[in-house]
């Protein structure tokens, strides 16, 4: 048992090329910053306003919440490793990171089911809804998602831990995650790769698809309602449905391996720790009347306070 002599993992990063790790610096600081600006704009907007009473904006704050804490846990490492020459990471700290990398990953997959089961409960069981979803049902479905995504990344780390690493120690990927780790283990982990697919992949998958069937229920309703509730409705399911397609495509194709790339892993890890929770923000704002006159509202008036 255990990681043998193995002390630190030295990370390959996304590239070798010095001029790109520049480049990348600079866009991934941007990208960063973009992310804790957009998404806890986004948090404090609905904290500080009415719309926190409302279930599906309940869950949004959270979602940005998480966005915060999952690109945290990879973003700083990436972005600090660009400038220097020998990027390692000690054993805890490699177990650490991989544990809340899933961890805020799939609270964020449950919270997004959740999202889905809010809007299917206000659009097609309308006159039940206060019911369906009242606080003490949000709560419920936040703390199973926190649970369910818990036990989640805790089999991933005792799957790790109970591994012999006795060399080589170059993980290929920016942050540590598992498949690049069982590829170091000293044993065969071919068992190993098939039970992470199985679980992780096949949650994602099934996770998807349902999400996916859930909003064609939804969108198929929509279509005998009134012309401006169908208007604002499909807005609010389009963002969620962008959201969704951008957070589990990338996830399904890197636990779902279609060839043995770990290099195509870290292009598809991007898109899901980077990109989609920068555009999160945007898609929820620009889209969002409720949303955007929240903003409106709370962010002038504080403006046109100080100005007094």
């Amino acid at each position: 048992m255990g990681h043998e002599n193995i002390t630190e993992f030295i990370l390959l990063g996304l590239f070798s090329d010095e001029d790109e790790k520049v480049a990348c610096f600079v866009v991934f600081s941007l990208c960063y910053t973009a992310i804790l600006f957009g998404n806890l704009l986004i948090l404090l907007t609905i904290r500080g306003s009415r719309l926190r009473e409302q279930p599906m904006y309940f869950f949004l704050s959270y979602l940005s919440f998480m966005d915060v804490c999952f690109t945290s846990t990879v973003a700083p490492k990436l972005i600090t490793d660009l400038l220097v020459r020998q990027k390692t990471i000690s054993y805890n700290s490699c177990i650490t990171q991989m544990f809340f990398a899933h961890f805020f990953g799939a609270t964020e997959m449950f919270i997004l089911v959740s999202m889905a089961y809010d809007r299917y409960a206000a659009i097609c069981r309308p006159l039940h809804y206060m019911v369906i979803m009242s606080r003490q049902v949000c709560y419920v479905l936040l703390m199973a998602s926190i649970f369910g995504a818990f036990i989640h990344s805790i089999l991933h780390v005792l799957i790790i831990i109970e591994l012999p690493f006795c060399g080589p120690n170059q993980i290929d990927h920016y942050f540590c995650d598992i498949f690049p780790l069982l590829k170091l283990a000293c044993i065969d982990t071919s068992l190993l790769v098939i039970v992470i697919i199985t679980t992780t992949g096949v949650l994602s998958i099934l996770t998807f698809v349902a999400l996916v069937i859930s909003y064609i229920i939804i969108l198929s309703t929509l279509r005998t309602r009134s012309s401006q509730g169908c208007r604002k409705a499909l807005s609010t399911c389009g963002s969620h449905i962008t959201v969704v397609f951008m957070f589990f495509l990338p996830l399904i194709f890197t636990y779902v391996p279609m060839a043995d790339s770990i290099s195509n892993d870290k292009v598809f890890a991007l898109f899901y720790t980077m990109i989609a929770p920068m555009f999160n923000p945007f898609i929820y704002t620009l889209r969002n009347i409720d949303m955007k006159n929240a903003m409106r509202k709370m962010w002038c008036r504080d403006t046109r306070s100080e100005g007094k």
